[in-house]
Order: structure tokens, then C-alpha cells, then sequence
């Protein structure tokens, strides 16, 4: 860093001058950051102390250069010997015009190897023309740091202006009030969250062109029927009655179990007995029997009866969807207490209570026949029961993490259990002597489920948002593959069309058949749909007015009609 001082005629902005003492100018103490003169640094020499402020020394240059003989000026500068009077004519003439240089980094010993004293205070030798150019580069240069120290500024409070704008922006999109301090934190997000919203309006306006044309020669019609609205909490699990008559049976976090009319969309029966979160609801092959797991460590059977009322006649909410469905704005979740079942019968004491494991219960299942059960737990272990007095009957070990769904094949006395360390397992019940064991590896994350089908296929679907088919007779590899960009959670196979329903973190339900080519996805919109999380599935092929259920964590399940041939047909 250079610091110029000049004369009357090349004053700077850091520089006074004003007559001195001594007639002619007399320089005023330069302004430093701490105030005062500039420290000097150590040297062989000290000039003495100015007259006022920080002057030239009094010392003579001309002593100084006989001092050093080497520097140039002392070939050029007269000496004390030689023509002293033409030396104090120049000197008079170049006296109002002297040049100091100082630096502040370092000391001018080390940046020249001259004296401080021939640096400070000397007179200058350099031609004006020479010291007018040297003024106005110097010049420029501080007028460009000025533009660019008040571009910067500038740019600065656009940049501060543009990041409100955006929180604000933000806040309105999310109906969210939000505090000075949030704003600043929410900034860098909502820019993402502008751009994302970007790119979903520019997706969804081309979407409307594809599905424009999809259908005028597609008419898969996937229409919303019921809504079941009725817990006070995110429903974990749904499942339908094998038997007459044909309910419909919810799992909620709220600690109860829901039974449901699908015709109406009435609540039947509530189950109270469990003191923890309900995590799974599974009715019985032949008989008027749900089996439940749930948080408290325990899984429960429990008898209902109930009576099916008059269906009244369904509203049409139908919707077209295919591969790409527009997605439109949410509307809030539907309110619990208005549809809460007040009137409906309660069951609050099961007929018998499984216990053995030492965490959550997360899923159970009965076996083919109906006799046994097995349950998974978080902590690691599945268990298989004897219903009837409950006892275990084997504890299914090898899992390293947390178990997180377990599965009984229609016909045949196999289980299939998934978990957290990627892998899920097959147990062979069919020889009482022996059980065998598989283990099948292909996930890079949570294997939320998996499921059997008819014959010798097991589907599994992932956090890794991935869906996998297998063959059992030959499982190092899949045979199939599902890429989602949404983490999946409980599916369900529809047996005898071999289509399998994605429930998505995402909000979404995707339907797939077992090659992976994608069918469809059901509609999501202000009106109908799935307003967080989708956590489970199951199919009802038989069933007249729907043929496929979901629930979610908005609270609510959904019974939708699946034009199936329709699907098939545009595959």
C-alpha cells in the first residue's frame, strides 16, 4: 500500500497543507487509523522531531546521499563540496512541489533498502510531467475502489432486499406467519422452494398437453369413492375382511383400531385395548377375527360383530389419471371430530394377548389356516404364536436391526420378514421338524416391506426408492426393478391381475405391474387424494364398489375403484 503526499498544486484527499512557520507550505499531520504520527521503524538513524504535525526533518538530504554513494541521486545531486548554491536554488524551486512516500505494511529498509531518512521528507526529482501522470493514475485508481466499494454496497443491499422478497414470497405460498429471525433463516430455502415451484408449473402445464392426448385413446379411470375419516391420529395400516361381511379395518397411531362400513364410510366398531400406537390390522381367513400389533409390545386378538348398514348412493368423484397426472395446490386435512365415530360400538378387552417381545410389535399376520400367527418386532426377533393359547411356538432370530413388516403366504405355511439392515428373510414352515432360512440382498436402505404373490414371486419395496420383484427359486438377483423418486412404504399385490399399488412418502400412489412398466398413479388434487405421507395399502378384488384402499398420515383412508382392464389394456 502506497501513501502519497503532495504538494499544494497535487493535494489528495489524505493530505493538508497550510502556510508554515518557516514561509512557503508547512505539511500537516497526515490522518492515521489510531490517530497521531506513524510509527517509525527502527534504522541507523532518527530525523528530528518536525516543526508541527508531521514536516520534513530538518536534516539535508545532501548529507544523506554523501552518506550513501551508491544510490543514484548522488551521482546527479550536488554535494556540500561541489556547487552548494546551485543545490539550494533547485531545492528552492522543487521545495513546494516534495514527494513522500510512506508504506504501512512493512518497513521501507525492507521494501528498498533505502534510509527511512532518504524516503521521508526528501524532494523529488522526478520531472512534473512525471508526477502529473504518477497523480493521475493515483487518481483513478481511487476514484475505480470508490465505484467498486459502492457497487459493492449496492449489491449488497439488492441482495438483502431480493432474500426478503423471497421469504416473504415464501410465507405467503405457505399460509405460515413467520418472525423477522425466521425470515433470515427461511431465505436460502425459499429460493430453492421458488425455483422448485418454477419447475412444477412449467411440468405441470406441459402435463396437461401429454394428458390431453393420453386421453382421447385411454379411458383408465381411476375414481375416488369413500373417504374414511374418523381417527384422531396418522393411520398406519389398512386392511379388508376375507370374510362376509366385508369390512374395512384401520390401524391409527391414535391407539385404536377402526372397523368400516366401504359402502357407506360409516365406523362399525372401534378396539381400544391396546396402550400404544396401533401399527398393523390383519382379519382372520375364515372367521370374525382381527389380529392387531402395536407399540405397547404386545399384539392382540379380538372378536367383532358387526352389522353392515344400508349403502346409500355414492357421489361421482371420479378422475381420469395416467402416468401423468397433474398435480394441483392442497387443501387441509380433513377434520376427525366432525366424522368421529361417537355412536359406534366399542371393543375394549382382547380374547387373547401375545407376549414375548421386549419392543414395538410393529406388524403381524396369521399363518394359512388360521391357527398360528407371527408378529415382527423392533426388537429384532419375529415370533410365530399358537392363537389359541397363546403360546410360542418358535423365535425367529437373524435379523441385525430393527424388524419392520412381516408377511404370510395365502397357501402355503411361509413368512417373509423385512428390516432395517437392508434385507428381508424367508422362513419355510412347511417341514414342523426344520425351518429353513433365506436371506435375500439387494436394497441399499430400509426394506419397509415385502410381500408374496401367486406362485414364486416376493415383491419388496424400499427406502432406497426402489421396488424389487424376486423369484423364489433363484434369488441372488431380481428379476425385476421399480425406480421411484419416493421412499416406499407398505405395498400390497393384487393376485389375480399381478398389479402392485406404491404407497409414497411423497403423497403419491403409484400402480405397476410385475414386468415394471407404470400403470398409473392415482389422482392427487384441492378435491381428492392424499395429503401426507401414504403409509399402507391393500386390494379388494372382488369387492363391487372398490377394489383398492390407502391410508395415510392426513388421517384418513381412501376407497378407490380401478378400471383394472382398462389399465392392462393400455399397458
Amino acid at each position: 500500500v502506497v501513501r502519497v503526499y503532495l504538494g499544494h498544486r497535487g493535494r489528495t484527499r489524505a493530505q493538508s497543507w497550510r502556510p508554515g512557520s518557516r514561509g512557503g507550505t508547512e505539511r500537516l499531520a497526515p490522518r492515521f487509523p489510531c490517530g497521531g504520527a506513524p510509527p517509525h521503524p527502527p534504522g541507523p538513524r532518527q530525523p528530528p522531531a518536525p516543526t508541527r504535525g508531521c514536516g520534513p526533518p530538518a536534516s539535508s538530504p545532501n548529507s544523506l546521499l554523501q552518506e550513501w554513494p551508491g544510490h543514484p541521486l548522488s551521482e546527479v545531486m550536488p554535494t556540500e563540496s561541489g556547487s552548494c548554491s546551485a543545490a539550494r536554488q533547485a531545492k528552492q524551486k522543487r521545495k513546494s512541489h516534495s514527494l513522500s512516500i510512506r508504506r504501512t505494511n512493512s518497513s521501507e529498509q525492507e521494501r528498498t533498502g533505502l534510509p527511512r531518512e532518504m524516503l521521508e521528507g526528501q524532494d523529488s526529482k522526478l520531472p512534473s510531467s512525471v508526477r502529473s501522470t504518477l497523480l493521475e493514475l493515483f487518481g483513478q485508481i481511487e476514484r475505480e475502489f470508490e465505484n467498486l466499494y459502492i457497487e459493492n454496497l449496492e449489491l449488497r443491499r439488492e441482495i438483502e432486499t431480493l432474500n426478503e422478497r423471497l421469504a416473504a414470497e415464501g410465507q405467503a405460498v405457505d399460509g405460515a406467519e413467520l418472525s423477522k429471525g425466521q425470515l433470515k433463516t427461511k431465505a436460502g430455502h425459499s429460493t430453492s422452494q421458488l425455483s422448485q415451484k418454477l419447475k412444477t408449473t412449467y411440468k405441470a402445464s406441459t402435463s396437461k398437453i401429454v394428458s390431453s392426448f393420453k386421453t382421447t385413446t385411454s379411458r383408465a379411470v381411476c375414481q375416488l369413492v369413500k373417504e374414511y375419516v374418523g381417527h384422531r391420529d396418522g393411520i398406519w395400516d389398512v386392511s379388508v375382511a376375507r370374510t362376509a361381511p366385508v369390512v374395512l379395518g384401520t390401524a391409527s397411531a391414535d391407539h385404536t383400531a377402526l372397523l368400516w362400513s366401504i359402502e357407506t364410510g360409516r365406523s362399525l366398531a372401534r378396539y381400544t385395548g391396546h396402550v400404544g400406537s396401533v401399527n398393523s390390522v390383519k382379519f382372520h381367513p375364515s372367521e370374525q377375527l382381527a389380529l392387531t400389533a402395536s407399540g405397547d409390545q404386545t399384539a392382540h386378538v379380538w372378536r367383532y360383530a358387526v352389522q353392515l348398514p344400508t349403502p346409500q348412493p355414492v357421489a361421482d368423484t371420479s378422475q381420469l389419471c395416467g402416468e401423468d397426472e397433474v398435480e394441483c395446490s392442497d387443501k387441509d386435512e380433513p377434520d376427525a371430530d366432525a366424522d368421529a365415530p361417537s355412536d359406534c360400538p366399542t371393543i375394549r378387552a382382547p380374547l387373547t394377548s401375545l407376549k414375548s417381545h421386549q419392543g414395538v410389535v410393529i406388524a403381524a399376520d396369521w399363518l394359512v389356516g388360521g391357527k398360528q400367527a407371527v408378529t415382527a418386532s423392533w426388537d429384532r426377533t419375529a415370533n410365530l404364536y399358537d392363537v389359541e393359547t397363546s403360546e410360542l411356538v418358535h423365535c425367529l432370530t437373524g435379523h441385525d436391526q430393527e424388524l419392520t413388516h412381516c408377511c404370510t403366504h395365502p397357501t402355503q405355511r411361509l413368512v417373509v420378514t423385512s428390516s432395517r439392515d437392508t434385507t428381508f428373510r424367508l422362513w419355510d414352515f412347511r417341514d414342523p421338524s426344520i425351518h429353513s432360512v433365506n436371506v435375500f440382498q439387494g436394497h441399499t436402505d430400509t426394506v419397509t416391506s415385502a410381500v408374496f404373490t401367486v406362485g414364486d414371486n416376493v415383491v419388496s419395496g424400499s427406502d432406497d426408492r426402489t421396488v424389487k420383484v424376486w423369484d423364489l427359486k433363484n434369488m441372488r438377483s431380481p428379476i425385476a426393478t421399480i425406480r421411484t423418486d419416493s421412499a416406499i412404504n407398505r405395498i400390497t399385490v393384487c393376485v389375480g391381475q399381478r398389479i402392485i399399488a406404491l404407497p409414497h412418502d411423497n403423497r403419491q400412489v403409484r400402480l405397476f405391474d410385475m414386468s415394471g412398466v407404470r400403470l398409473a398413479r392415482l389422482p392427487r388434487s384441492s378435491r381428492q387424494g392424499h395429503r401426507r405421507m401414504v403409509c399402507g395399502s391393500a386390494w379388494s378384488e372382488d369387492h363391487p364398489v372398490c377394489n383398492l384402499f390407502t391410508c395415510g398420515f392426513d388421517r384418513q383412508a381412501i376407497g378407490w375403484s380401478i378400471n383394472i382392464p382398462a389399465l392392462l389394456q393400455e399397458k
